[in-house]
């Protein structure tokens, strides 16, 4: 089953989803801080959660609790570019952080763009994550909590995401 992302919605199964994409629309020639939604046919990564926030759900590819010093690496200058890192006081490098203080990354997916071996300055942190006011985003695609609970039940470890 695949995920059609068109028009500010998803499409899945039977479902249609209303959400927020890049303030840049889609791209593909995506380059960091274009704030533009990557185009093309990417894998979705397992499920982060905040622990302390929401509760533990079902999802085909694992989950994982975000802790306080977790961050995603989107410095282009970095080894870490497009990954999962631990940060402290004595971290030198960019990073968007996932322990926040609103509540966007109360659930997150990562799609897995510019993932494997990620090519400096292609664009790093593309979420599925959640939204309130479904204002644009820095290139994610954001959800309401309700859609993203429906969402995470529908999709597969064959799932893809096909981006427009």
């Amino acid at each position: 089953m695949n995920i059609i992302l068109k028009n500010n919605y998803l499409y899945i199964s039977d479902f249609k989803l209303k959400c927020a994409i890049g303030k840049g629309g889609t791209n593909s020639n995506k380059i960091e801080g274009d704030e533009t939604t990557p185009r093309g046919r990417f894998y979705l990564d397992k499920l982060f959660y905040r622990k302390d926030r929401v509760k533990k759900i079902e999802f085909c590819n694992n989950s994982k609790i975000i802790r306080s010093n977790y961050g995603w690496c989107d410095d282009i200058k970095s080894n870490y570019y497009n990954k999962l890192v631990k940060i402290n006081n004595e971290t030198r490098f960019r990073y968007e952080k996932l322990f926040r203080n609103d509540s966007k990354y109360n659930y997150l997916i990562p799609i897995k763009y510019n993932y494997l071996k990620p090519k400096k300055n292609k664009g790093s942190a593309i979420f599925i994550h959640l939204t309130k006011d479904y204002k644009p985003t820095k290139g994610c695609i954001a959800l309401s909590e309700k859609d993203f609970l429906i969402f995470c039940k529908l999709v597969n470890k064959r799932t893809k995401i096909i981006i427009n």
